[in-house]
Order: C-alpha cells, then structure tokens, then sequence
C-alpha cells in the first residue's frame, strides 16, 4: 500500500498541472476565437479572387500569354515550406506535419534530397528543430512569422519565395501544413505553390463571365497572379496558425479532463490507504487491551 504522504504529494501535484492545462486551454479558446474569424472571412475572398484570375486567364492561355510564374520544364531544384508551430503541448499537430515531410521526401523528391537540390523554409520552431536534426544542408527558417502573424509580414517572404521562383533558384515550391477544418480537426495539406496553373482542367468547361476589364485583360492577370500567390501564401499560414490553436485548446481540454480523472482516483486510493491505517491502529490497540487482560 502506497504511503499517504506520497499519494498526498501526487494529488497535490497533479492539482497544479490541472490549474495550469486548464489556464492554456483558456488562452488557446480566446486565441483561436479570434483567428477563426480571421480565416473564415478571407477564404472567400481568396476563392473569388482565384475564380476572376481563371476567368480572365482562360483566353489569354489560347494565346500563349507568357506567364513568368509557370514554367513548363521539369522541376530540378525543390522548395519545401514546413509550417509547424512555435511552441509544443499541441497534441499531434506537429508530429503529423513531421510524418507528411518524411512522406513526401522519401515518396517525392528522395533523388533531389540524395543530389542536394532540395531546399526547406522552416516556419515554425518546432518544424526547424526537426529538420536541422535531419541534418539538411539547405536549410532555412522564419520562425518570427508567427510571433507578428500580419499579411504584411507574410508577404514580405512571398515575394521572396516569388522572386526565387522567377529568377530560376527553384523549379517548384510546395507548403505542407494543417488546414483548419474545426476546433478539434485539422486537415494535412500538401498543395504546390508555384508554378501556378492560371486555368485548371476542371475550370476549362466553364463559362466565362462576363468581366469589363480596364486596362486590358493581360495587364489585370499580371497584377492578379502575384496578389494571389501572396493570398494564397497568407491564407496557407494563417490556416496553420488558427489550426494549432485548435488542437492546442483540444489537447489541453483532454489533459484537463484526465487530471480530473487522476485526481479522483488518487483520491480513492488515498481513503482506502488511509481506512486501512485506522484499522491497523483499532487493530493494535483492542490486540494490547486483549493481552493486558490476559
């Protein structure tokens, strides 16, 4: 039977981390509270904005626009932005991030890994760690994005990404992160960042609408695809962003409810341990009484 005083100390103990999971899922509910509002309202604006891009661009496909943000070669040198979080007690937000990176090197790019023409942008501490373990030798980090999550911050390293893309340092650039679906789902994504596809398959049997464009369609789509990349890229970490508020505030509302558990049950187990102590003691006294009598 455990000693009182340490079931006393473990209960004491347990208390206190109960205080502190309880205190984190509260700061993480407000926080995500007011990042969900964020993305829900720029996910519309991000599909309309892509929906007018595809519309305009359709025609300008017919007649060969050039369009600096895809290229048709066979991408040789590979960007991969790795989105995690700053900080852990997220439950499996970040090990499911780790796992699609080892996933998508070993099933992917395991020749551009083996040549040296693979490249990772770490956003996120947790995600550098991991990597810099790996022992990548292109390796990068902006770990401070998330810090001052802005869309102006966010752009400043879009346009970086951009202009590695067109000046020819990367063939392709792709973002796993988790997508928000709820508070307690988060959805694993991999989707390409560049080169951007102006018009998709599934778009080409649609009809156009009727747009007045001003100055002129070419110029629009020129000044339309950078701003979208730059939506698209903001959207991406913002995603993460509020999804790792989500399955921080689940995480710490199962540790909550398990130290509670814990606590019952140490509780228990303290009164029975306790129970046998006094009956232990009846015990002696009523055995001397009995020995003094005889």
């Amino acid at each position: 039977m455990p000693n009182l005083k340490a079931i006393r100390l473990r209960i004491s103990s347990v208390k206190s981390t109960r205080q502190i999971t309880s205190a984190m899922k509260m700061v993480s509910a407000a926080k995500l509270r007011k990042a969900q509002d964020k993305i829900l309202r720029l996910r519309p604006y991000a599909s309309k904005l892509h929906e007018i891009l595809v519309n305009a661009s359709q025609s300008l496909e017919r007649a060969e626009f050039n369009n600096v943000y895809n290229r048709k070669s066979e991408p040789e040198k590979i960007l991969l932005v790795v989105i995690t979080s700053n900080k852990g007690l997220c439950g499996a937000f970040n090990s499911n991030i780790i796992k699609e990176v080892r996933k998508v090197v070993s099933e992917k790019y395991s020749e551009h890994y083996k040549n040296d023409k693979l490249w990772f942008l770490a956003i996120g501490k947790k995600g550098y760690d991991f990597l810099r373990k790996m022992n990548v030798k292109n390796l990068r980090e902006c770990n401070y994005l998330l810090n001052e999550l802005t869309f102006e911050n966010s752009c400043l390293i879009a346009e970086q990404i951009m202009n590695s893309y067109v000046s020819g340092e990367f063939d392709r650039v792709e973002i796993i992160y988790n997508q928000f679906k709820n508070a307690a789902v988060q959805r694993l994504t991999d989707e390409i960042f560049l080169p951007v596809e102006t018009a998709r398959e599934s778009d080409e049997v649609r009809i156009p609408a009727d747009y007045i464009y001003e100055p002129d369609k070419e110029q629009i789509v020129k000044e339309l695809i950078p701003k979208s990349l730059k939506i698209q890229f903001y959207k991406s970490v913002l995603d993460s962003f509020v999804a790792e508020h989500g399955a921080r505030m689940t995480a710490m509302h199962k540790a909550t409810d398990n130290a509670t558990t814990m606590i019952r049950e140490l509780t228990l187990q303290y009164n029975k341990a306790r129970q046998a102590t006094i009956t232990n003691q009846i015990l002696e006294v009523v055995s001397g009484a009995e020995a003094l009598k005889g």
